[in-house]
């Protein structure tokens, strides 16, 4: 395995700490321990944190891959993967603490069902299809909408202007996430056609 794909791979590896920094906890255990209170307290603004690292591990992944010519169909596979991953568990996490309204997530979750659905039958055909640059933007949209959204999260009071952008960003993101998925299957429909 390459150095682009093991990064991929931690990259993954961070998702259990993300799910245990931001899953909301009964009030009685945060009364109860020490840990599970102060994970209420600073768990979000910590998982933002991993969060960006991750996002900047995907630009690093890809970047290794490119540079040292390590480009392959299983990093090809892994790294939207990766991406969809650390994109949905978040916004599920955000959707059980309330933080957004579960048709964002259904959206979504629905488009990337589609688009992997499409990437598993061309797999079936030979054809590996690597992600495109709408759906690259689509990925910078939505990283940085939920990434606003749990900063806005982890200090409420403090940030009224940063949730109403965090609002914004996330429609602009669920207009992209639309509209790429359409792009997508439009333009490799000939070559699934063929295959």
């Amino acid at each position: 395995m390459n150095a682009a794909n093991r990064i991929t791979i931690a990259r993954i590896a961070l998702l259990p700490l993300l799910v245990v920094l931001m899953q909301p906890y009964p009030a009685w255990m945060s009364e109860r321990y020490e840990l599970i209170r102060l994970v209420d307290e600073y768990g979000m603004i910590t998982a933002l944190i991993v969060f960006l690292v991750a996002a900047a591990t995907d630009k690093l992944d890809g970047y290794v891959a490119r540079r040292y010519d390590q480009v392959t169909n299983l990093g090809k596979l892994l790294d939207p993967l990766a991406d969809k991953l650390f994109v949905l568990t978040v916004l599920i996490l955000l959707v059980q603490g309330g933080h957004l309204v579960p048709w964002i997530a259904v959206v979504l979750i629905g488009r990337e069902a589609v688009i992997t659905s499409v990437r598993l039958l061309a797999a079936a055909k030979g054809i590996v299809l690597a992600a495109d640059r709408f759906g690259k933007w689509k990925m910078v949209l939505q990283v940085a909408a939920l990434a606003v959204v749990m900063l806005g999260q982890s200090a409420p009071a403090a940030m009224d202007g940063v949730e109403a952008a965090g609002g914004w960003l996330m429609a602009a993101a669920v207009a992209a996430t639309v509209l790429s998925g359409f792009h997508y299957i439009r333009s490799n429909y000939a070559t699934l056609r063929a295959g």
